[in-house]
């Protein structure tokens, strides 16, 4: 069936983008190339994290002859996750697809991952089973952290840095997304119960430009990984959780009153009390908002095959 600029695609592939002047023509051509046989009706979603090179004109061209393609631009740069979320939030497919837009991953496997998402699982993930990257800057550190992140998170994926994954809009849509943590998607899916698969993928030696990721990364994994262990403990019953710590921290300050010292040291200890029920207070109050960001959560995804 023709696809109209109102219907709603089957697919919808995200890719963020910066400084790609000389690759978006060959992805565009890439990702058409590997849907359109599939009779699938579908979209491109790039979008431009503040780009200061040609790659807007280019999009733009491409844009004026083909209406599958959609330009999200913002005005400066904001980094790779929050352009992946600005794409999941322009995406209109049952079947959201994110993949970078340095042609080292392959549009081409989206066909076969898509196949694997239909057998019954929420998330497909791409593990670059001949990665072309340099060793020490880039695959041993990668290596590291994939086994890591596995241990600290109990979802053992081969390749989290791999951006080439498919979801279905359900899930993806529930997923908060900020900072670096476009690579723990799989580990935020945990408490959903999303059904999660690993497909071997193709990746190619980057043809174009300059990588935009450096050792100093690390850091930030390491930072971010530390948030997504917390936010997996507290996802389950968070309100209970956050409230027994505000009442361990009521019942110290009620203590430091009760048994407050001579008047010398008055002052001290009220100063004392009032910190730690104004600690009690705000953990509270973030029991209650950690509770209604994971709500979603736990409701169980949609049974697979069914509508998106």
């Amino acid at each position: 069936m023709p696809q109209t600029p109102q219907s709603r695609p089957d697919i919808s592939v995200c890719v963020p983008i910066f400084n790609e002047e000389e690759s978006v023509a060959p992805l565009c051509d890439a990702i058409v190339a590997a849907l359109e046989p599939g009779g699938r009706s579908f979209e491109m979603v790039l979008v431009d994290d503040g780009s200061r090179d040609d790659t807007i004109p280019r999009l733009s061209r491409i844009a004026a002859e083909d209406p599958r393609l959609v330009i999200v631009r913002f005005r400066r740069n904001f980094g790779q996750t929050s352009a992946m979320q600005a794409g999941i939030d322009h995406a209109r497919g049952r079947y959201v697809v994110t993949m970078d837009g340095d042609l080292q991953n392959d549009p081409a496997d989206i066909p076969m991952m898509i196949d694997k998402l239909d057998e019954g699982y929420d998330l497909v993930v791409g593990w670059r089973v001949k990665r072309q990257d340099k060793f020490l800057t880039r695959k041993l550190p990668s290596k590291m952290a994939n086994w890591l992140i596995g241990k600290v998170t109990g979802l053992p994926i081969r390749d989290n840095g791999c951006s080439l994954k498919v979801y279905r809009s359900e899930i993806i849509r529930r997923v908060p997304l900020y900072s670096d943590m476009h690579r723990f998607i799989p580990a935020m899916t945990i408490p959903m119960g999303a059904r999660v698969a690993e497909v071997g993928v193709r990746h190619h030696a980057r043809q174009f430009g300059e990588s935009k990721y450096g050792l100093s990364r690390i850091f930030k994994v390491l930072l971010d990984l530390m948030v997504i262990k917390t936010l997996l403990i507290f996802a389950r019953r968070p309100l209970a959780r956050f409230s027994g710590l505000a009442g361990a921290m009521a019942v110290v300050a009620l203590l430091l009153l009760v048994l407050m010292p001579d008047s010398g040291s008055m002052v001290v200890a009220m100063t004392a009390a009032g910190l730690l029920l104004s600690l009690s207070a705000f953990l509270l109050l973030l029991g209650l908002v950690t509770g209604a960001m994971f709500q979603g959560l736990h409701r169980r995804p949609a049974p697979a095959g069914g509508s998106g």
